[in-house]
């Protein structure tokens, strides 16, 4: 007998979140005007059924015709390459999100919306 599960898109985003903050260089995730609407959405459906919503600000995950994308909008610090620090995120969300859930990320998209200075 064959068990089958759904992983609920605010799941995958938390995890994703997770995984996006604990990369070098990530200063902290930004939601932006797009992610705030769908912050407060997910935030208001979720207490609506009496669940705490799970962090996941500046996440957006999309499953539509058996893809997985996420989106993560970030700010870095100008000690790290931009670049770089968005080829880490990444790989760190695809491999966290496949870690946790079992599922295959076919796309992460990264935004950095911000690069703060660096304090001495």
């Amino acid at each position: 007998m064959s068990v089958d599960y759904v992983v609920a898109d605010p799941v995958i985003a938390s995890v994703a979140a997770r995984a996006a903050l604990t990369t070098p260089g990530v200063v902290r995730l930004e939601p932006g005007v797009r992610g705030l609407v769908t912050s407060w959405t997910r935030a208001a459906r979720q207490r609506w059924k009496g669940l705490d919503p799970a962090p996941a600000d500046g996440v957006r995950v999309r499953t539509a015709d058996g893809r997985l994308t996420v989106q993560i909008d970030l700010v870095t610090t100008a000690a790290d390459q931009a670049a770089a620090v968005g080829r880490a995120v990444q790989r760190s969300v695809a491999r966290f999100v496949a870690e946790q859930t079992g599922l295959v990320v076919d796309e992460v998209s990264v935004s950095i919306l911000d690069i703060e200075p660096v304090t001495r």
